[in-house]
């Protein structure tokens, strides 16, 4: 599956990833949506060990920007 748009992670303490199409850079420019978690979660998120929706709604992730954006990210991710 592909992504349409930007994304932006934005990982506690570290940095910030920004990807748009095959585009991955390490950047803090703005983007269609911005994840923000501490590496822990995002980690988690991407072994599958930790629900991205369940991160959400405790609070551990947080999502500025177009929320369609990181449900369609969601499926891709999933």
């Amino acid at each position: 599956s592909s992504f349409d748009g930007s994304v932006k992670f934005v990982i506690d303490g570290v940095g910030a990833v920004r990807v748009e199409g095959a585009t991955v850079e390490v950047s803090d420019a703005e983007a269609d949506c911005t994840l923000t978690a501490d590496e822990d979660t995002f980690r988690g998120i991407m072994d599958g060990d930790v629900n991205p929706t369940g991160a959400f709604m405790s609070g551990k992730l947080k999502v500025d920007g177009d929320m369609s954006k990181a449900m369609a990210l969601n499926a891709v991710l999933s």
